[in-house]
Formats: structure tokens, sequence, C-alpha cells
């Protein structure tokens, strides 16, 4: 469904995901804001990429202190001194930050009651994520609820991504014309290295194996003929 007289914010880190989201709200939405949360995070470029892919795209953009994050959450991503590493044994990876996509979201509707929009969009995705509990469909649905409760509003929180692996990701790029775009301007990268960034940790092996997987299913299907 295109909603193109409603307006909607985009929670945007200027990674892969809320790029790809952000396009996509553009498509969907008459008027698009982005909101970037600062939470103290170990890399400071990525305010820095998601300011410039802002400005680039044209949408008002809104960055909002988040420190208190950082203080009850000391993770990989807030500290130099931990490493980055894959959950083991069930265990969730050293990067998940408690709460996040919980005072993420929340906050985005506070704002979006500010500015006048009724829609949120997130590029949490159950299919490709590292197994973070805050990235399900059943707390997106759950939270939608409690934020409507708590605010008395009627806020709907929008996830494209939810249901794509990280191939579709790329193809929903493709599709809506911004695949290089994507692919050269955001910053997916633990190490803080934008475009295919290190090429080591997990998020960008994630987000190579699933470009190099669209990127060989492409190929394909050009040389199919009917």
């Amino acid at each position: 469904m295109i909603l193109k007289e409603e307006k909607a914010i985009v929670v945007f880190s200027g990674g892969q995901d809320s790029t790809t989201c952000l396009f996509w709200a553009k498509e969907q939405f008459k008027e698009v804001e982005a909101v970037t949360f600062d939470y103290g995070q170990r890399h400071r470029l990525e305010i820095e990429c998601a300011k410039e892919i802002a400005k680039k795209v044209g949408v008002k953009h809104h960055i909002l202190d988040m420190s208190l994050l950082n203080q009850l959450a000391p993770n990989a991503l807030t500290r130099d001194d931990i490493e980055v590493e894959e959950g083991k044994d069930g265990e969730l990876p050293s990067t998940f930050v408690p709460g996040r996509n919980l005072l993420f979201l929340s906050f985005a509707g506070v704002l979006a009651s500010q500015v006048g929009a009724k829609h949120i969009v997130t590029g949490v995705c159950e299919t490709d994520f590292s197994g973070y509990p805050d990235c399900r469909d059943v707390f997106i649905k759950s939270l939608n609820v409690t934020m409507n409760l708590a605010m008395d509003d009627t806020f709907v929180i929008h996830t494209p991504l939810m249901w794509l692996t990280k191939a579709q990701t790329w193809e929903l790029a493709d599709q809506l014309g911004v695949l290089d775009f994507v692919r050269n301007n955001t910053l997916t990268c633990y190490n803080g290295i934008i475009a295919d960034g290190c090429g080591e940790c997990p998020a960008c092996k994630l987000r190579k194996r699933g470009l190099d997987e669209y990127l060989r299913s492409r190929k394909g299907a050009s040389h199919v003929r009917f």
C-alpha cells in the first residue's frame, strides 16, 4: 500500500538496512524525516555517514542524544576494549546493546508525535539477524501496541526488511534503483570502514555474502532466454 499523503519517520543509522528503508519510505510516503541516535557508538563516523546520506537524499535529519544508553549498556559497539564476537552456544553476540531498539523506537514515536508523523520505519530483520531479541517481529508488534496505548495515538511501525534475507535486501535496493548508492555510501562495518568495509567482521561478512548471492542470482537471471 502506497501512503502518498502520509508522513513517516525513519530510524536511520547510515547503514545498509536503514538506508534501504529510507529509500523505501520515500517511495511510500509523501514526506519522510530521518532520526539518528547518538549513543556514544564506537565509530563516530556512523553519525557523519548518516548526516551525509540524509543531505544527499534531501530529508530532514534529527540527531538525538542517547548517551545514557552508553552508560547503562557497555558492549562492543560502545567500547574499544570489548572485542566484536559472534554469539556462541546460544549466547548473544558482544555487539548486542540491551534495550536499544526498545528505546530508539520509543523515542522515534515521541518525535513522530511532535512532527505530525503517523508512521515509523525501521530496518530490523528476523531472517538474517544476529540473534538480537529486539529485532523480532513479535517484539515490534508488541511495542507498536504499547506505544499507541502509552501515547493514545495510532502509529504504525513498518519493518520492510523483516522477512528478507540479506540478498533480498540488496535486491530491494536494486529495485529502488539505489544498489550502487547503498553499496558505496553506507557504513555497516563494525570497524568503521564505509562501503564494502573491512571484510572480516561479522557485519561485513553478512553484507558481502548477501551481495554476492544477489549478484549471482541477477547474473543467472540475465542468461535466461524465453
